[in-house]
């Protein structure tokens, strides 16, 4: 290039005397491309050049930097830096029309697409600054000139030649003499094929093929965010799967030294391909079910050619998805290889960073630093294989710039959904609503739970095109019967209920106490803890675990727990544990006995789960007292302790009632489930088919319509946040602590990490102080380490 300062992508790193080549970033870039439409394959639905337009996209998203505006703003001029006010992904569009002069016209729309809306949405409500049609819909194409200012005839030819030469040599054009461009074609272009994305793009697509067409739209846009920004961070994907045929192997081995084999849902799984119920009962190995049907589909779709599947293993609830990262990386021998997706991932790479140690402050800053870039990783798609909630995956219906991305990291995807019974209809039919999606785009389920009524197999069937097989042990197996159901008329509060806990205490036993809501269960904690503690010595003999915990707490009591209950722990040992529904999914402990307050048949089976969890005792009792129903704030009818509604709830207690005294298993409890979900006129069952399809419905409507590719989604972010409720506030005895944090490293965000430990989740409703300083809601509240949250004063 003539220029003596070559042409730079961005300014400077901190360290750095000059920022990285425009060449070397847009070459690593499509390099970045090829990996992604390696992984993703071929999309069902979507054209078979997609992955022309997405590597050519990608190669040329950032040409538009060649204006001295742009070069002067980074620093990479004689002149000091000044910001420069215009957007380069536009200018990026005059040099499509001469580098990719071979392909057809339709051909380079579709790349332009890619390469315009890799920064801002494309369109914009009226008014709108931060979309590009309002910036630049009315310019003349003199006035489009004059805004993107001089650009270096030599510099646009040398990366002219480049951009060729490059094109050639990786595939993405035919061979042929080098083209010339002139900074005024460059603008002219670039004004002429932004007129046409707008004609393209800015109203409602009427075309036969219009939802195809933007959904492929979307998609492109998040090829070309993904590429960009792992281009940017430079941070490497992992290529190889975890999950390999050596975990069978690994699995057979472990089983066989026990004098065991494969149980029969676990080998039909393996053979299955498509979409899967696994149906059995706790302790019966569905995990590995689960991954068994993984390993087989994840062969079967890279086979025919959909790429390299990304597993994603989705649960309720934060404890459970941590736990479940620990088994997975030591069932599948997989350090380091199982990202966390969730909204605390970082919080739960810093926890385990530090787990076992009093750090000073300087360990703790380089805990934070590596736990955000382990955060950073996972959300630049570095794993094959995550674990979180629905709630992440499912923000890429926001599309833009900003999700986009994580829409095509779905498709062609595996995903095991844990235990959907914890979820509400709203949230429910949320997930439904995607499901049906992910399949539109390769994706494939297995569902996962100890029970599976029919009601909630049906709306999952409904929801999909593909049939959906049912795999549960044979006809004829008897399942483990595990406890003994016995039903008391007091409450779980009462005196009563209070002196049976403690006898069983005093018997030695390993007690778990579930109740609805967390005042019921600090209650409970206070009266019987020290009672626990007298009985079993040292202050791990009770514990309390509910959603109202800081950060940093809550990790330290979900380790006491999994340290001194883990299921086949060979040293049992009696106590207490009080938890609300915290407990219910996923946590692999066991005990004695529980006593739980009537809740959904659903959420009691779970919490019956944690007793006697591998079978290996006689049966144990699993006791549950009577409802109590109270209004709740704001909404109309009576709940179950001001938490469940009434109606489910009195639907299980009337069952429990007949079978009083009675020896259970899971197959026992879905035909309870099937009763309650019964499909009658005027039934609750009939109720939450009516409000699971309307809000499944509703979330189509506003979430998975594509005629409108590029319209701002923004303000739909708010809606989408609202279904989920709750906030995060902090202590007003912590603010000052808070922000001594949140100023380590001169206030970047290992700062903010480390600050974040403090943050306690509250309910969407809960009065608090907004800190505009810090940037946080402030509490006034009673806390300790041990209770967590208590009653939060005005």
């Amino acid at each position: 290039m003539h220029d003596a300062r070559p042409l730079r992508a961005k300014s400077a790193r901190h360290g750095e005397t000059a920022g990285e080549l425009l060449t070397t970033h847009s070459l690593t870039t499509l390099r970045r491309a090829d990996t992604i439409t390696a992984r993703i394959g071929h999309i069902p639905g979507l054209p078979p050049r997609f992955p022309l337009r997405l590597r050519a996209a990608s190669f040329l998203h950032d040409t538009g930097k060649a204006a001295e505006g742009l070069q002067r703003q980074i620093g990479n001029t004689n002149d000091p830096p000044k910001i420069w006010g215009e957007r380069h992904e536009v200018l990026s569009l005059g040099f499509l029309p001469t580098v990719l002069a071979t392909l057809k016209e339709e051909e380079i729309l579709w790349i332009a697409t890619g390469v315009v809306t890799h920064h801002l949405p494309l369109t914009g409500e009226k008014g709108r600054r931060h979309a590009l049609l309002p910036i630049y819909n009315r310019d003349t194409a003199e006035d489009f000139a004059k805004k993107f200012g001089p650009i270096d005839a030599d510099t646009v030819q040398d990366l002219t030649d480049w951009l060729h030469t490059t094109a050639v040599n990786t595939g993405l054009i035919p061979a042929g003499p080098c083209p010339t461009l002139t900074p005024e074609t460059l603008v002219k272009d670039a004004h002429t094929l932004f007129g046409e994305l707008i004609d393209q793009w800015e109203w409602p697509l009427l075309e036969p093929d219009a939802e195809i067409d933007g959904i492929t739209a979307v998609l492109l846009q998040g090829g070309v965010t993904m590429a960009d920004r792992m281009a940017s961070a430079h941070t490497p994907v992992h290529q190889n799967h975890p999950l390999t045929p050596a975990y069978r192997d690994r699995l057979e081995d472990r089983l066989t030294a026990h004098g065991h084999r494969l149980r029969p849902h676990q080998a039909e799984a393996a053979r299955t391909s498509g979409h899967v119920f696994i149906r059995a009962w706790t302790g019966s190995g569905k995990t590995e079910a689960a991954l068994l049907w993984a390993l087989r589909n994840l062969h079967e779709m890279t086979a025919a050619g959909q790429g390299t599947p990304r597993i994603f293993y989705l649960l309720p609830y934060l404890a459970a998805i941590n736990a479940m990262v620990r088994r997975l990386e030591s069932d599948l021998h997989a350090q380091g290889e199982i990202g966390v997706s969730h909204s605390h991932a970082a919080s739960y790479y810093l926890s385990r960073a530090l787990e076992d140690e009093c750090p000073t402050d300087t360990r703790a800053l380089a805990a934070a630093r590596k736990s955000l870039s382990q955060e950073n990783a996972t959300r630049l798609f570095r794993e094959l294989i995550r674990v979180g909630t629905p709630y992440q995956p499912l923000r890429g219906t926001l599309a833009g710039p900003a999700h986009s991305s994580v829409l095509l990291d779905t498709t062609n995807s595996l995903f095991i959904l844990d235990e959907l019974h914890a979820y509400d209809p709203r949230r429910l039919g949320m997930i439904l609503a995607m499901m049906r999606f992910w399949e539109r785009l390769g994706g494939r389920f297995a569902i996962v739970s100890a029970t599976l009524p029919d009601a909630l197999q049906e709306a999952i069937r409904t929801a999909l095109t593909h049939q959906v097989r049912l795999i549960e042990p044979p006809e004829g197996t008897v399942f483990p019967r595990r406890h003994r159901l016995s039903i008391r008329r007091h409450s779980l509060r009462s005196p009563e209920a209070i002196a049976e806990m403690t006898g069983r205490l005093e018997a030695g036993e390993a007690l778990l106490v579930v109740a609805n809501n967390r005042p019921t269960a600090r209650a409970l904690y206070r009266e019987l803890g020290p009672i626990a503690r007298r009985i079993h010595g040292g202050p791990d003999a009770a514990i309390m675990l509910h959603s109202r915990y800081r950060r940093d707490h809550r990790a330290d009591i979900e380790d006491r727990i999994r340290h001194r209950y883990k299921n086949g722990h060979e040293d049992r040992k009696g106590g207490l544990l009080v938890a609300t529904q915290t407990v219910e999914v996923s946590l692999d402990v066991d005990f004695d006995s529980v006593h739980a307050a009537c809740a959904p048949m659903d959420a009691l089976c779970q919490r019956f789960g944690r007793v006697n969890r591998s079978g290996a005792r006689p049966p144990a009792d699993v006791i549950v007292h009577a409802p109590q129903y109270m209004p709740r704030r704001g909404e109309p009818g009576f709940f179950a302790d001001g938490v469940y509604p009434k109606q489910p709830v009195a639907l299980a207690w009337n069952i429990l009632q007949r079978h009083h005294a009675d020896i259970i298993d899971e197959a026992m409890i879905t035909t309870w489930l099937n009763e309650i979900y019964a499909n009658t006129d005027g039934s609750w069952g009939a109720s939450w088919r009516t409000e699971l399809e309307h809000f499944k419905e509703r979330f189509t409507e506003a979430f998975l319509t594509w005629t409108e590719p590029f319209r701002d989604r923004s303000e739909l972010k708010d809606d989408f946040d609202a279904m989920f409720d709750g906030k995060e506030a902090i202590l007003t005895t912590d603010r000052d602590e808070y922000a001594r944090r949140l100023a380590t490293d001169n206030g970047r965000r290992p700062g903010r990490l480390l600050a974040e430990d403090l943050l306690i989740p509250i309910a969407g409703n809960t009065e608090t102080t907004w800190d505009n300083k810090l940037k946080v809601h402030i509490i006034n509240a009673e806390y300790d380490k041990e209770n967590g949250l208590g009653t939060v004063r005005p």
